[in-house]
């Protein structure tokens, strides 16, 4: 079964350039931009113009491509030395992703193959095309195997976006209610609007509209009295990063629905898959987190909604530690505890 065809493409290469889907824009507008450049894709990036953390890896791995595109040298050498900098200005864009830099090791191992500049030019470009393909493929496969654990009727809660948008492809925690709904269940989804930045009210409603799925707006704050009112059957979010224990950092805001669903008794389900796991990192207390600008909690799309001068924190994730989480959906396998072993099984 594969999702019906939807009416956007986040992300697509035409050759020379990439075709993305702004999504700073969304809902009002669908703007596509044309990129050429790496450091206009870095600056996207950054700019949350493309986001989630699989989607990000498939950008950062095409601004490779890009910049290597852009290198004159015949000189196989000279050529990776200058595409060392299209990587390293890559990966300062955003530290939490996994996806990215797990994109970004590969495209440099390609190039570190490459026996002359044309040819391994080509094969960045067929690398980044393969990753794109591996992650949509992936988000199917941990989507298919997440909607056996929804059944008709369910009432489901999730934070921020984690569909098509997000990931390239299906969808992580979205993509398994993208595909209980296409095998015929009735669901119904709570989307938080996921403060500062409101993905899930601007982006996560507009995918299920456009998918026909029933779906309510709550305020983030609003997510206990739902919980405990017994309104949810189960709760799925993404992830931007998996520890080897199973600790999982999101955005802001999943830490404390995760507490609130264990404290009323529903499943709290992680969607993501095994490109956002990393071993290398014993806890999530090693997890780097992202801080973004306090211009982002202080106003929204250049309105201010706070006092000048108020000083304001923006982590952009936080840590939900694996005994909150009842399983993690991956593509190959859905692993539940002791998550350092389920985890070592599908890597």
């Amino acid at each position: 079964m594969r999702l019906k065809q939807i009416s956007y493409q986040p992300i697509e290469w035409l050759g020379d350039r990439v075709r993305l889907l702004d999504q700073t824009r969304l809902p009002g507008e669908e703007v596509y931009l044309e990129i050429a450049d790496y450091r206009e894709m870095a600056v996207a990036i950054k700019e949350l113009k493309v986001r989630g953390a699989p989607a990000i890896g498939v950008a950062g791995a095409y601004g490779m491509a890009l910049g290597a595109l852009a290198i004159k040298t015949g000189t196989i050498q000279e050529f990776r030395d200058r595409l060392q900098e299209v990587s390293r200005t890559l990966r300062s864009t955003r530290p939490t992703a996994k996806n990215l830099f797990i994109a970004l090791d590969r495209m440099d191992a390609a190039a570190a193959s490459g026996k002359d500049v044309t040819r391994t030019k080509a094969a960045l470009i067929d690398e980044a095309i393969s990753i794109h393909a591996g992650e949509a493929e992936a988000t199917e496969s941990l989507s298919r195997l997440g909607a056996d654990l929804i059944e008709s009727g369910f009432t489901i809660l999730t934070h921020c976006n984690t569909g098509p948008l997000a990931t390239t492809g299906y969808g992580t925690a979205l993509g398994v209610i993208l595909y209980a709904h296409e095998q015929g269940k009735k669901v119904r989804v709570l989307a938080d609007e996921t403060r500062p930045l409101l993905q899930g009210a601007r982006l996560t409603c507009w995918e299920l509209q456009k998918a026909g799925i029933p779906v309510t707006l709550i305020t983030d704050s609003m997510a206990g009295h739902f919980l405990s009112k017994g309104s949810v059957d189960c709760v799925i979010v993404g992830a931007d990063r998996i520890a080897a224990n199973g600790d999982t950092a999101n955005k802001i805001g999943t830490y404390t629905v995760a507490v609130l669903a264990k404290e009323n008794g529903v499943p709290f389900y992680v969607a993501a898959p095994t490109t956002t796991i990393d071993v290398s990192l014993a806890s999530g207390d090693e997890i780097p987190i992202e801080e973004r600008s306090p211009d982002e909690v202080t106003g929204f799309h250049g309105v201010r909604t706070a006092p000048q001068d108020c000083q304001a924190a923006n982590p952009a994730f936080d840590v939900t530690p694996h005994t909150y989480i009842t399983a993690i959906i991956t593509e190959r396998g859905i692993i539940r505890e002791p998550y350092q072993e389920g985890i070592g099984g599908v890597l």
